[in-house]
């Protein structure tokens, strides 16, 4: 029997949860292109797969800027990737959102796989800025003769929020969404709903994301449609979905978000 190929955040490697007992009222979220385009622009540094000439596989540590979601790689002639990439255009990043969940295939990342070319003219000059606003650091040798600028052009998008969430999505649904702005700054907020709301949390996961029989409920992520909870109960613990009731575009937002949530949750 042929082997099934499965790949990290496969469902089958999610552990076993509660499923929820009544229907989720809103359980919106980003789409993968926009999961994608958010965790691009949360850092600036990526591994690079690249091809030797004898078509070997080549993995390198870099950083890189965005140029309209497209990374814009520094590379230097002298390195093995730079010959690479000037031997074969074949290219891919994967990228790693920041965590601090000590289980690092919990949290987010995407593989963005394409072709690099060497940008030119006006189109130079934005891909230079785009690297700089990324990499301060390059300012000291970016304009070196011995470095060239690369563009990816990305043709293939897959990614995976952690266990059990992954997907794909097309090029031009990548190049076309926008990052999250809410997410990269939750921080602050989710430990404030955590530390003060808990019992807002709990309610929300009773009476909007499927558990009535939740006995605790935390709030581990936030974004522009809604938020992430882990909910107690005595079946176990489970994760579920609290939409807003409109999606928001700031991060000033999300408290007059999260209040409604409560308020709707407790009427």
């Amino acid at each position: 029997m042929a082997e099934t190929l499965r790949d990290h955040g496969d469902p089958g490697d999610a552990p076993s949860v509660p499923a929820p007992l009544t229907p989720v009222t809103n359980d919106a979220r980003p789409s993968a292109a926009e999961e994608a385009r958010t965790i691009a622009a949360s850092t600036s540094t990526a591994t690079l797969a690249s091809l030797t000439a004898d078509g070997e596989p080549w993995a390198s540590y870099v950083t890189y800027g965005l140029l309209d979601g497209q990374p814009v790689l520094c590379v230097s002639h002298m390195a093995e990737h730079g010959r690479n990439l000037s031997g074969d255009a074949r290219a891919s990043l994967a990228i790693v959102a920041p965590t601090t969940d000590p289980d690092p295939l919990a949290s987010g990342r995407i593989t963005l796989a394409g072709r690099v070319e060497r940008p030119t003219g006006d189109e130079y000059t934005a891909a230079r800025e785009a690297h700089l606003a990324a990499v301060a650091a390059a300012k000291y040798y970016i304009d070196y003769s011995d470095l060239t600028l690369w563009v990816l052009r990305v043709e293939r998008v897959r990614w995976v929020g952690g266990y059990g969430r992954m997907d794909s999505a097309s090029a031009a649904d990548y190049l076309a969404a926008q990052p999250d702005a809410v997410s990269p700054k939750a921080a602050v907020a989710i430990d404030h709903l955590n530390d003060d709301h808990a019992d807002s949390l709990t309610a929300m996961a009773r009476a909007l994301g499927g558990f009535p029989d939740a006995t605790g409920a935390t709030c581990t992520a936030a974004d522009r449609y809604g938020l992430d909870l882990k909910v107690s109960t005595p079946r176990g613990i489970a994760y579920t979905r609290v939409g807003y009731a409109t999606p928001i575009d700031s991060i000033d937002d999300l408290r007059a978000a999260t209040v409604e949530l409560a308020k709707r949750a407790r009427s």
